[in-house]
């Protein structure tokens, strides 16, 4: 989608001139040599690998299986020979990059409490630079601290709970429970008071990992409903004593249970290594449609699915560096991590409120993480990125006349570039170089999942941030591997085609409308099946029924998604079976296309779209964008025709007298001060009026001026 363009013809010819001028002198040599490199490597352009067969059906019917063209034979299910469980992952990551950085995270310099305007206090902080931990260090803490959960009691085959934020303790305490054979129970940190309880009491946990903030806002508050749970462990360092809590319950530091495992009692107790067969983590979904859901989630179905992504990142290696922001209780984040650790990329932890310099939590002036990081790979989910398309779009909307044409120029320049498989050096540099710097400025690949990406957000990121935006579509069912779109592959709407460890096939949804046999594209209900399908719904077989299992031993989910092939093998989400609503006059209504579709109007920052089978109509609950929606409020003569009334009723209820009462008010989305000019001219003309009445008193007053 191109910005709206309204620009003189001389100038446009001037610029296109510029740039094709710059392009051939200073790229055209090396874009010569770089073709001649990949045609001898038998790669072709990008274009033409964009263009190229993603997968095919490989029984030749429209309803597949379809399997990548590199896993037509074979499925792949292991990164390396013998690298079949997570201990043995990271082991052989620290072993290859021992010094490497691994985990990181910024010091706190100063925190303080900053008063708004509005009356409300925020809290504000001023973050340093980010320390690290090397790979041997971060695998030393793992261990160290697995053989002090197993000096507390914890047993092999026992399941232990982490509830706590995005940090790179959360990964610690993963590795150490995958190194022991503890099954890992993830919940999401913003889960309430009653699903908290419901995953701790059906798990039978008795030891959880949580946060000081999360065991002080969240779970003390419940400790008295899970009867079972004996220990605490806070990943924070202070305090150090916990008194005030129920008996029976023992609080302890991360520290100073990685203290016990050091002890030679402790380390000579030895650990029971995992099977690829044992269930690695239990995750449980946030919970949004019902009570969550715990998916069993074994060493070799993680393996697969990390496989299978690692293989869609192109030069995936020790010199990328990750940021990590979204919940690690999410199967996307989650999987993403565990794919850097595998090829020694450093991580380096943020959050969504310390995440850019613009972030709600950074301190005006400071930086935040992703200027200091500097990351090359990130991950985000859509509303992230609307949210950004968004603000940008607000930014590029109060230009000035000649920046704003320079920007629409530049972008439907670089739109029709990438559309040809070319890059455009002369815009990145000049124009979206400071837009690229929001996120750092060496994002090199962006990879959207967990809901599907708008045309027109992904289309902006793909020219703003000067890198490819994947889009990726799996489940927490399915490890969060299904497809990813190949990185040189620009079209929008579509999530790829199959990963390496997948295959996909359509089954027929008849009372919906969409079959195998339609054309131009077969259609139908996505079931997803490989090795990174999963054990299944923990102690909950009415939901077990989406699992089953073919003739070949093949297991496989059914997604409840919609989708259709494209003739090149990818796959498109057109509806969803469980999103569907029938409407009273018996349409089917997508709310999920009506929530994504809308999300993209500058006055709404939020919508929940709802429907009734005994209505005729969808209604939407919004969160609007309070910028935008007061300008247009403030610029409707309807709002005029609203207040009227009320002032003069307000008016007359107040006992002024009729000519006391405004005959005018000028609605302004902005606070009123001197320096707006608002109301200056009026208030000119009263004075001169006044002074001409009450020269002497009005000279007093205003001092002779």
């Amino acid at each position: 989608m191109k910005l709206k363009e309204d620009l003189n013809p001389v100038l446009l010819l001037l610029f296109q001139v510029t740039v094709w001028l710059y392009s051939v002198l200073a790229f055209l040599p090396s874009y010569l040599f770089s073709s001649v490199s990949e045609s001898d490597a038998g790669l072709g352009s990008e274009q033409d690998r964009a263009q190229r067969l993603k997968a095919q059906s490989v029984t030749g019917r429209p309803a597949g299986p379809y399997r990548a063209m590199g896993a037509t034979k074979r499925l792949v299910s292991s990164l390396h020979p013998g690298l079949d469980t997570l201990d043995k992952v990271f082991e052989d990551a620290s072993r290859r990059f021992p010094d490497r950085d691994c985990l990181g995270t910024r010091e706190v310099v100063m925190e303080e409490d900053e008063r708004q305007s509005n009356g409300k206090v925020f809290k504000k902080v001023i973050l340093g630079q980010y320390r690290w931990r090397s790979y041997a260090e971060t695998h030393k803490a793992a261990a160290r601290f697995g053989s002090g959960l197993a000096a507390l009691g914890q047993r092999a085959h026992n399941n232990i709970a982490i509830f706590c934020e995005t940090r790179a303790e959360w990964v610690i305490a993963a590795h150490a429970c995958f190194m022991q054979n503890f099954p890992l129970v993830t919940l999401y940190s913003t889960l309430g008071g009653p699903a908290i309880t419901h995953g701790l009491n059906e798990t039978e946990v008795s030891h959880i990992i949580t946060s000081r903030e999360l065991l002080e806002t969240r779970l003390k508050f419940i400790l008295l409903e899970v009867p079972r749970l004996q220990h605490i462990i806070v990943v924070d360092d202070t305090p150090t004593k916990w008194p005030g809590y129920p008996r029976g319950i023992s609080v302890h530091n991360m520290a100073t249970v990685q203290e016990l495992g050091t002890k030679p009692e402790n380390v000579s107790r030895g650990r029971k290594q995992p099977m690829p067969s044992d269930i690695a983590v239990i995750m449980y979904t946030s919970g949004s449609t019902g009570v969550p859901k715990g998916v069993m989630i074994s060493h070799s179905n993680i393996i697969a699915g990390i496989t299978g992504m690692a293989e869609r990142i192109p030069n995936l290696g020790e010199n990328d560096t990750y940021i990590g922001y979204l919940p690690l209780a999410h199967v996307l984040e989650l999987s993403a991590e565990l794919v850097c650790v595998a090829h020694g990329c450093r991580i380096g932890y943020s959050s969504p409120q310390t995440l850019a310099d613009q972030s709600t939590k950074i301190k005006k002036g400071s930086k935040g993480d992703t200027s200091v990081l500097q990351p090359t790979l990130m991950a985000a989910v859509p509303e992230i990125m609307d949210r950004i398309y968004k603000n940008v779009m607000t930014k590029v909307e109060e230009m000035s006349s000649a920046q704003r044409t320079l920007f629409t120029l530049a972008y439907n320049y670089k739109l029709e570039q990438l559309s040809q498989g070319r890059s455009t050096p002369l815009c990145d540099n000049l124009v979206f170089k400071k837009v690229r710097s929001l996120l750092g400025g060496k994002t090199r690949v962006l990879l959207s999942g967990g809901a599907p990406l708008s045309a027109a957000t992904q289309r902006f990121m793909n020219v703003c941030f000067c890198c490819p935006v994947g889009q990726g579509y799996g489940l927490t069912e399915t490890c969060g591997a299904g497809t990813i779109s190949e990185m040189w592959d620009y079209s929008t709407g579509r999530v790829g085609g199959p990963l390496i460890c997948s295959e996909i096939k359509l089954k027929d949804w008849v009372e919906g409308g969409y079959h195998s046999t339609d054309t131009p594209n077969p259609q139908g209900e996505i079931l997803i099946g490989g090795p990174n399908v999963t054990m299944g719904y923990y102690k909950n077989e009415a939901k077990n029924q989406d699992f089953f299992v073919d003739d070949n031993g093949q297991r496989w989910f059914c997604t409840g998604d919609i989708g259709e092939v494209h003739p090149d093998g990818c796959l498109k989400i057109i509806d969803r079976k469980k999103d569907l609503v029938k409407l009273q006059a018996g349409e089917y209504v997508s709310l999920g296309k009506v929530e994504a579709m809308l999300k993209n109007c500058p006055l709404i920052d939020n919508i929940c779209a709802y429907a009734n089978s005994e209505e005729m109509y969808v209604i939407g609950f919004v969160v609007p964008n309070q910028k935008h929606l007061l300008s247009l409020l403030c610029n409707n003569a309807a709002m005029e025709g609203v207040i009227t009334p009320w002032r003069e009723r307000r008016g007359q209820l107040s006992q002024l007298e009729r000519f006391e009462i405004p005959r005018k008010i000028r609605l302004s989305p902005d606070p009123w001060t001197p320096e707006t000019g608002l109301v200056t001219d009026a208030f000119k003309l009263k004075r001169q009026q006044l002074k001409s009445k009450y020269q002497d008193d009005i000279e007093r007053m205003y001092g002779g001026k």
